[in-house]
This record gives structure tokens, C-alpha cells and sequence, in this order.
């Protein structure tokens, strides 16, 4: 009973103090309602309901995922009324007889026969068993359908383009003629079918109007990204059925690119995918843990080593003199990198040294390196000592040999790699040996991926830090282009989108890739994202807007509007929230407390 029902004056003509409250259906109810034959207006917002009249006779699976997809802001309900099979059932032998004794009666005459009336007769037959063996049941399906528009052209325009859709699939839309109110009524999230204007449907067809699909991003197989906010379906992809398995992921701090990272990452781990995760802030350690993966924490301090002159073991299908050049053709960028950059007479200084440092192990072209120990920087800093014009080269390179930096490169590997998960952790490296650091191990990932084929994801963080160098941006693309050979896909992550975008190898990268995830976009960056992945204004405020866990996420020419939806359980193992991490640890504290 709404206010104005309550004001109303009892028998007794007298008015209690609880018949002037404000109930809870006067808060939410429209301040004001306009009911024309076509349209009802609530509260200045135009709307329009239509219903379902006639079907095809056959409905195909997905009929309604163009009419959701549509760019309007439309409201759909579907009514589902099950039907007594046993009152059926003597309606159907009525009709079945009825039929079959028209069959008859055109036989007797000797007239032509009437294809349309054997294929009811048999469709009843057959539906008749269906629904004897309970293989089938019967409905009344109400199909309603709201459009709402600021004024009745644009409603007159969404209306055209529905009817379009449906006209092709031959279903008949008709506007609620003066039955406005109840459409209306019907559309709300509240269960009451006040048209009733209903078609029958067996289970087969009916199975037809499931709405949650996406028409424009989902496959078959796969993992679940988020949810399409347009209509709330499911955003499910496998990387690896697609052109390549690469993806990049741009957003600012704290929009939660991490976070959807971390989910594709455990979620992939369920199918079987070998994950590896370069982490410049150790935000995957936990994640490492819960899983039953390996944490390595690189930096210069740290018991674990990576020597950059480590050997990828040949293929089959490759030469080794191949490798071995390929290889020291990276070492060179390493050392351009590790030197501050090299003049050209000094750049084949290095090249040659490293040739003969190689040889020193007997590491030739021509020789199987597979089981060879391979050389250290010392050794090469040895052979370079004796090389004329090498002294300046020396004295930059003493840091990494013997130096304070010669802790972390100057020793023989002992990271293993072939586990399910591994996280290389390289926050505590100092910032200026980063980009080195990200070289060196993306460098010993690639050479321990081509030694075993397996289905792998090498997840890169903040990848700006690669993107600042020539050297390192280049040899990252090339695992872009050539990671599908060896079933590896690259995930590469920044929050620096204009440090990205100004490597020569920035836009290469995106276009290498074939799932692409923009998050929320700060002011500064965002003309630069539209004008990269030539976004619509609309699109770019969207961007700007978007709460954590949202964004537009891109498969080649297709993009849908994305949420990136954990489970709890997902939640406390992937979260990044520093106030959610402080409750976590100090549950498990009070639990190992408890135990003691």
C-alpha cells in the first residue's frame, strides 16, 4: 500500500501516526508514471514493450546473442510455465486424430498429397512418444522485451534494428498495445508474468532462448577472463588455440592488471600449463607458495645464480653452429647493455672474445656443446685481457667479475626451471642492474624452454623495464615471434604505457599479440591508447572510469567491455590489497599460534 493509499480516512475518521510513514515501496517507487497506448514513461525515461507472437518452426542454438549484444539498453524476460504431460498427452491423441483423419479424407478423394500436413502429423507422432517416454516436456514461454530511449525516435531506431534481427530469423515482435503497464510490470526483476502472452515449446526449442553467451568473445574451450558487462556472458578463451599465445596487459597501479593476471595464471595451472613469472616486486611469492611452486629471489645477494654464457641444447631440426651464433649474437646486447653501449671497433672485440672464450670449453659449431660445461665471465674477462685495445672494456666489465655486481653472473647456474610454477623474484635488485637482471633470466627461460617441448606461459611484469633498451625490447619481440614454435606464450604487463609505446618494438609487440586487456587508463596516457588501439571517445571514457578489475579486453578485431570476477577462494590466494594481505597473515599467525 503505497502513501497516498494510506492517507486515505478510516471508517473512524481518524488518522494513526503510522499511516504518515514512508514505506519502503514509496522510496522506490517512480516519482511519476505516464501510460500511452505505445510507451510508458517512469520518471522522464522512455520505454517500450514488445512480445513475441510466432516462432520459426525450428529455433537455432544462439537466435537471441545478436538482439543482447546490440549497443541499446534493452531489458529481456523470458517466462517458462511447465505444462501438465498427462492432461497434454489427451489433447495431443485429439489432435493427432484429427490429422490423420484429414490425411484420410484426401486420399479417399484422390487429391494431391499435402507434404505440410504428413510433417505435422509426424511431428505430433513424434513428439507424442517424446513426451510419453518423458524425453520431453511441454511449456507456455513468454517472450517480453523492453527498449528505452530519451524520446521515441530513438526507440522508433532501436525498434527497427531488432525487428531486423528477428524478422531474418522469422520471429514476429508486436508492441504491448495498451497493455504497456503490465509489459512493463513484466520486465521488472520480479517474476510476474502480467501479459501472458505465450507460445508452446517442448524442451529441445526451449533450450534455444539460453541467454547467457557471448556473440562476440567466447570459444568453446578454454579459461574464463571475466564477465562481458553489456550482457553479463562469459569471456571464455583458450590462448593457445589462436593465431599466437601472446597478450599484453596496460593499466595504471592499483587497477588490478596484476590481480587478472594472477587468475589467468592459476586458473591455466588447473589445464595443465607450465607458468613461469618474471616479478620485479615479489607480488607472487604467496601465489608460488599456495601452488606448490619454486621462488627464486634474484639479486645480488642471493644463493641463486644464472651465468649468461648457459647453452640452449640443440633440436633436432637445428644446427648447432646455428645456436651458438644465435647465441652469441645475445650475449653481445648483453654486454652492449651491461657496458652502457660499445663503439663498433669495440663491439668486435667482444664478439671475437666471446667466440674464443667458447673455445677455451671447446664449445665450437662444430662440436655437440649439449653436455659441456659451459664458460664464465671471468673466463671471458681472461680471453678479453689479451686482446689489444681491450683495457677500457675491461675496466667496465671488473664490476660484473669481481666486483660488488660479480655475485650474481660470475658463478654457475643452479636455478631449475622445470617445475609447474616458478617465480623469479628480482625486487630486491638494485634498480640500476634491473633491466640486466630481466635479460639475463629471460635469456636462461628461453634457452631451458627449448630444451623440452611443453605448454608454457612466461608472464613478464612490468615490462616497461625491458621496453627502456633497445637490446632488451628487441630480443623480447623475437621470443614474441618465436615462442609459438615452442608452445609459449608471452604475457606481458606494464603500467608505463608511454616507455612502452616509444620503443620502436612497442607497437610491434601489441600487434604480436593476440589478446590484448586495457584496464583503467591515467589522463596523461589515454590519447596515446586510443590512438594505438583506435578507440571510440566513448571507449576511452569508459577507460577512464572503469572501477578495479575492468577494462575492454581485445581478441583480434573483436573487443567486449570486461570484469574480471575472482572466486573467495581465488581472491585470498591472488590478492594484491595490502590491507587484505595484513588480515591474511595474521589469520595464518594466529592459526600457527593456536597449533603451538
Amino acid at each position: 500500500m503505497g502513501i497516498f493509499d494510506s492517507l486515505q480516512p478510516k471508517k473512524n475518521n481518524s488518522v494513526s501516526f503510522k499511516d504518515h510513514l514512508m514505506t519502503l515501496v514509496d522510496v522506490v517507487a517512480p516519482s511519476a508514471v505516464q501510460i500511452n497506448p505505445r510507451s510508458i514513461n517512469i520518471s522522464g525515461v522512455n520505454a517500450r514493450v514488445y512480445y513475441a507472437v510466432s516462432y520459426p518452426r525450428y529455433l537455432n542454438d544462439g537466435w537471441l546473442e545478436p538482439v543482447l549484444n546490440l549497443a541499446r539498453e534493452i531489458d529481456v524476460s523470458i517466462f517458462i510455465h511447465p505444462i501438465d504431460t498427462a492432461e497434454t498427452l489427451k489433447k495431443f491423441q485429439k489432435k493427432v486424430a484429427e490429422v490423420q483423419s484429414q490425411i484420410n479424407t484426401k486420399e479417399e478423394r484422390g487429391e494431391v498429397r499435402d507434404p505440410q500436413l504428413e510433417a505435422a502429423y509426424m511431428n505430433l507422432e513424434d513428439l507424442r512418444d517424446k513426451l510419453q517416454q518423458s524425453e520431453e516436456k511441454l511449456f507456455d514461454v513468454g517472450f517480453y522485451l523492453a527498449i528505452y530511449g530519451e524520446d521515441e525516435a530513438l526507440i522508433n531506431k532501436a525498434e527497427n534494428d531488432i525487428r531486423g534481427i528477428l524478422d531474418a530469423r522469422l520471429i514476429t515482435m508486436k508492441p504491448a498495445l495498451f497493455q504497456q503497464e503490465q509489459g512493463f510490470k513484466s520486465v521488472l526483476p520480479l517474476g510476474n508474468d502480467e501479459l501472458l502472452v505465450h507460445s508452446k515449446f517442448n524442451s529441445s526449442p526451449l533450450s534455444s532462448f539460453f541467454p547467457f553467451t557471448s556473440f562476440d568473445l567466447t570459444s568453446d574451450t578454454g579459461i574464463l577472463y571475466g564477465i562481458n558487462r553489456h550482457n553479463s556472458s562469459l569471456v571464455l578463451f583458450d590462448r593457445y588455440a589462436l593465431t599466437n599465445y601472446n597478450s599484453v596487459t596496460f593499466a595504471t597501479s592499483g587497477a588490478g592488471k596484476s590481480y587478472g593476471l594472477k587468475l589467468e595464471i592459476l586458473r591455466s595451472l588447473m589445464f595443465g600449463t607450465e607458468v613461469i613469472v618474471i616479478d620485479p616486486e615479489r607480488e607472487y611469492e604467496y601465489l608460488a607458495e599456495a601452488t606448490g611452486g619454486r621462488f627464486f629471489n634474484i639479486s645480488l645477494s642471493s644463493s641463486h645464480h644464472i651465468n649468461p654464457f648457459d647453452l640452449p641444447a640443440p633440436q633436432s631440426d637445428e644446427d648447432p653452429a646455428d645456436v651458438l651464433r644465435t647465441h652469441i649474437i645475445e650475449l653481445v646486447g648483453l654486454f652492449r647493455l651491461m657496458l652502457g653501449g660499445l663503439a663498433p671497433e669495440e663491439e668486435t672485440l667482444i664478439d671475437m672474445a666471446i667466440q674464443e672464450t667458447y673455445a677455451l670449453k671447446d664449445i665450437t659449431g662444430e662440436t655437440n656443446f649439449a653436455e659441456l660445461e659451459p664458460p664464465l665471465l671471468s673466463d671471458f674477462e681472461m680471453v678479453l685481457a689479451g686482446m689489444e685495445g681491450s683495457q677500457s672494456l675491461i675496466n667496465r666489465l671488473q664490476k660484473y667479475t669481481s666486483g660488488t655486481w660479480s655475485g650474481f653472473m660470475n658463478k654457475p647456474s643452479n636455478v631449475d626451471i622445470n617445475q609447474k610454477f616458478v617465480v623469479f623474484s628480482l625486487r630486491d635488485m638494485e634498480d640500476e642492474l634491473k633491466t640486466v637482471a630481466m635479460y639475463i633470466v629471460t635469456n636462461f627461460i628461453w634457452g631451458s624452454v627449448r630444451r623440452r617441448l611443453a605448454k608454457r606461459l612466461l608472464v613478464i611484469d612490468e615490462a616497461w623495464w625491458m621496453m627502456k633498451s633497445e637490446d632488451t625490447a628487441s630480443f623480447l619481440f623475437s621470443l614474441a615471434k618465436r615462442g609459438r614454435k615452442y608452445y609459449l606464450g608471452i604475457a606481458t604487463i606494464t603500467q608505463d604505457v608511454d616507455d612502452f609505446l616509444r620503443s620502436p618494438y612497442g607497437v610491434p609487440m601489441i600487434t604480436n599479440s593476440s589478446i590484448q586487456l586495457l584496464m583503467k587508463q591515467s589522463p596523461t596516457a589515454i590519447d596515446n591508447i586510443q590512438r594505438t588501439f583506435n578507440l571510440t571517445d566513448e571507449e576511452k571514457f569508459l577507460l577512464l572510469e572503469s572501477n578495479v578489475g575492468e577494462g575492454i579486453f581485445f581478441v583480434g578485431l573483436k573487443h567486449v567491455a570486461i570484469k574480471i570476477i575472482a572466486s573467495y577462494t581465488e581472491d585470498q590466494i591472488i590478492t594484491s590489497d595490502p590491507s587484505q594481505l595484513l588480515q591474511i597473515r595474521q589469520a595464518r599467525a594466529e592459526l600457527q599460534a593456536s597449533r603451538i
